[in-house]
Formats: structure tokens, C-alpha cells, sequence
């Protein structure tokens, strides 16, 4: 009887220590930080939400849905032009690089890459040309001071010495 009450013993410390190791186990699951919870993930949140795009004289440009998907890891932008342009960026932001990078793709087929960093309130990404004759083009946001978003995208043919006004968009909220 007393060899049997030994075993019982030893299968409840058995059972405590493995029900220990478990709660450990646990806890050190929690204890790691969720994936893209870092402050560099959200800069790009101003961005977010419906929006009417107006040029600089007031004229409605179309429509931009920015929303955050992925657990927070990707914003996601979907244009509709008021002439029948639609496309679509990814923007992500590569802990690795510390630069954000947006992939934009449209309904003409265009593709554009571009990569860069938030500082002091302005979101810039820039493509990296492939040959000297091919355009750079920068894009920058800016949140404004009364709650829209500026987009200004300007491209240069020289190397970045002088840029000419692609776009010039005004974001009101919907």
C-alpha cells in the first residue's frame, strides 16, 4: 500500500511539473510582442479611411479607400479615378530596412515600387530607377494641420536636380 501511495505522489509532483512547464510556456508565448505592433508600423495611419481626392483648384480627382489589414502589417489603397483609372498599392514597413515600401498596381497595367521612411509628419517613398534614362518618382503624404492628407507625386528626369508635378491631391474624409 505504501509503494502504491508513492506512486500516486510521484504521478501528481509529475503532474504539477508538467502543468508548471506548460503556464511557462505560455507565458513566454505572451510575453513576445504581436507581429508589426511596433510604433513604425502605424505611420502611416493618418492615411487611413475613405476619402474624397480633390486637386489644388477643387476639382474631384476620384475616390481612395486606405485600410489596414493583415493584423495591422499591410495598408492596402484602392483608387477609383473619375477617368476609369483604378489601381491598388500594398504598403508595408520592412523592419529589417527601417523603410516602409509601397507597391502600386493599376488598371493600365502600370506597376510602380517605391521605398522610403516617415520623418517630421511626411511620408516619403521614391522609386530606384533601373537606368539613368528612366524617371525617379517620389511621392510624399502629409497630414494638414485641419485633417486632410496631401499626396504630392513628382517625378525627375535628371537624377533628382529638378522634379516636375505629377499629381497634387487633396484627401477630405468621407
Amino acid at each position: 500500500m505504501a509503494n502504491m501511495t508513492s506512486i500516486r505522489i510521484a504521478r501528481l509532483a509529475c503532474n504539477a511539473i508538467v502543468a508548471c512547464l506548460v503556464s511557462l510556456a505560455a507565458d513566454a508565448q505572451d510575453a513576445k510582442p504581436a507581429p508589426c505592433s511596433a510604433a513604425e508600423h502605424r505611420q502611416f495611419d493618418f492615411w487611413l479611411g475613405d476619402w474624397e481626392v480633390k486637386g489644388p483648384a477643387g476639382k474631384v480627382a476620384g475616390r481612395n479607400s486606405i485600410s489596414s489589414t493583415h493584423n495591422g502589417c499591410v495598408v492596402v489603397e484602392s483608387w477609383k479615378g473619375n477617368g476609369g483609372l483604378t489601381g491598388s498599392s500594398f504598403n508595408v514597413y520592412d523592419p529589417d530596412k527601417k523603410k516602409w515600401r509601397q507597391t502600386w498596381m493599376d488598371s493600365t497595367g502600370g506597376i510602380l515600387d517605391l521605398e522610403g521612411t516617415f520623418a517630421g509628419g511626411r511620408m516619403v517613398l521614391a522609386s530606384t530607377p533601373a537606368s539613368k534614362s528612366e524617371a525617379v518618382n517620389r511621392i510624399t503624404w502629409e497630414r494638414l494641420t485641419d485633417g486632410r492628407v496631401r499626396q504630392l507625386w513628382e517625378t525627375s528626369s535628371d537624377g533628382g536636380a529638378t522634379w516636375k508635378t505629377s499629381f497634387d491631391g487633396y484627401y477630405s474624409k468621407q
